[in-house]
């Protein structure tokens, strides 16, 4: 249902969150280490949320990658809004490009409820509500 791109920078987001803060900037390299991401990838995606305002970053020696709190309090659909527009919700899981409500593909309505369970869960939890679930030991970022 995610494209890399977006599973890439959520996996990262929710590292930032964890593990970094004003004091603590974090590498491209460290992150992609951790999270066994291609480095060069991630890079593109941090830099473009940096563009974005959803993660600070800082150049230069000491520079890197961090989240404030107040955007950790961001709406966790926000990263994906910021890679992939949304549009991955909106397409048909089995990648028909006529499947609507008017004329649904096979499993369109079998699928519709976990997306759109999905898109409010996202939507409704802040990346500091995932974060936290880290932290807790709740759930874990394997890759």
């Amino acid at each position: 249902m995610f494209s890399n791109s977006s599973k890439y920078a959520i996996n990262a987001v929710i590292y930032l969150a964890v593990h970094s803060s004003e004091s603590n900037k974090i590498s491209v390299k460290e992150i992609a280490e951790k999270l066994n991401i291609p480095t060069p990838f991630l890079a593109k995606i941090l830099q473009t949320l940096a563009k974005k305002r959803a993660i600070n970053s800082t150049k230069g020696p000491g520079g890197g990658f961090w989240m404030s709190e107040e955007k950790k309090e961001a709406p966790l659909i926000s990263i994906i809004e910021h890679i992939d527009e949304l549009h991955r919700f909106m397409t048909c899981s089995m990648s028909l490009k006529g499947c609507s409500e008017e004329e649904p593909c096979p499993i369109h309505y079998a699928i519709k409820p976990f997306k759109d369970e999905l898109k409010k869960q996202l939507s409704e939890n802040s990346i500091c509500f995932f974060a936290n679930k880290i932290t807790n030991g709740e759930a874990f970022l394997f890759i």
